[in-house]
């Protein structure tokens, strides 16, 4: 026989007082209205809550690290060059905030683009349909010839790239991030998937010249990420490549010994992808540390945080 049920009587729920109940937001955390004045007093006028607090706190563990020379790691695909950051990063770099960067190799492309002739990111939709897509002659040309070149001299190819555009003639040579980090001499990689990238289609490539320099700054980074215990990385708009360098980079160094552990993991991106939310976010900070996940547009957020830093600062 099929069990009846009857509506359940709710005359006996236990209650409590409200003032006894555990509360996550109080008027204390609450945003103020904002009517203008310093950058400082717009943060200050934000709630203290969910990503407003998750903000504040990456602001201050950039600034603490910093305070007490810890590394600031920028891990970064190429769209955010793509969305303009290229001088917001540089003057983080100048200003002794971001201590070493990590790209991909989408990155070198732009950052070198940019240099050359103060523009790039084609449109891809319409090259591909007519067979022109990825082959501008210099970008090819000369990158390959940098890596080649820079590879024989024994550099990876952030340095190599770094100094060619360093070097050259190139008009808006003040807008590449690896020419600035060259001349800053801090650490640049370039972390690279074969075949990903426009300059991986045209003949002057070298494919031992390639992996070789990408091992090079592989081992680099690692290097890097070493020291990285009270440090900070953040991973900037890369949603497979950088996330499981950094991954790898985490895995060798505590092979090795290295106690690399206690630090902040930022992931910055419209959409949090499962990579960086494992490979950035969750995995490497289960031993100690922190991680913070900010989803917004590269162009907006990013110089918001780098604002907020140096306001900081």
């Amino acid at each position: 026989m099929q069990k009846k049920y009857e509506p359940i009587s709710l005359d006996k729920i236990k209650t409590c007082k409200l003032r006894q109940r555990r509360s996550k937001v109080s008027i204390e955390k609450t945003g103020k209205p904002f009517n203008g004045g310093s950058f400082g007093k717009f943060l200050g006028s934000l709630p203290d809550i969910l990503a407003a607090k998750d903000f504040r706190e990456i602001v201050q563990a950039i600034i603490k690290a910093r305070d007490k020379n810890r590394p600031v790691i920028l891990g970064m695909g190429a769209h955010p060059i793509k969305a303009g950051l290229s001088p917001i990063i540089i003057h983080l770099m100048k200003k002794n905030i971001i201590t070493a960067v990590a790209m991909n190799g989408a990155c070198i492309v732009h950052d070198f683009e940019l240099s050359l002739i103060g523009q790039t990111s084609e449109d891809v939709d319409s090259e591909l349909c007519d067979g022109a897509f990825g082959m501008a002659k210099e970008t090819g040309r000369e990158l390959n010839a940098a890596i080649n070149r820079g590879v024989e001299e024994g550099h990876g190819i952030g340095r190599a790239v770094g100094e060619h555009i360093l070097h050259s003639k190139a008009t808006y040579r003040e807008l590449s991030i690896l020419a600035a980090a060259a001349k800053l001499d801090i650490p640049a990689t370039v972390h690279v998937a074969v075949g990903t990238d426009i300059i991986h289609m045209h003949p002057e490539a070298d494919g031992a010249s390639i992996g070789e320099g990408s091992m090079k700054d592989f081992r680099l980074f690692a290097s890097v990420v070493a020291d990285l215990q009270g440090g900070v990385y953040i991973n900037l708009g890369s949603a497979v490549i950088m996330p499981e360098v950094f991954l790898k980079a985490i895995a060798v160094t505590r092979n090795l010994g290295h106690d690399v552990k206690n630090f902040t993991t930022v992931n910055m991106d419209f959409i949090q992808h499962y990579r960086a939310r494992e490979n950035v976010l969750r995995r490497p900070v289960l031993s100690g540390g922190r991680s913070y996940a900010i989803t917004g547009h590269h162009e907006i957020m990013f110089p918001l945080l780098a604002a907020a830093v140096m306001e900081g600062i």
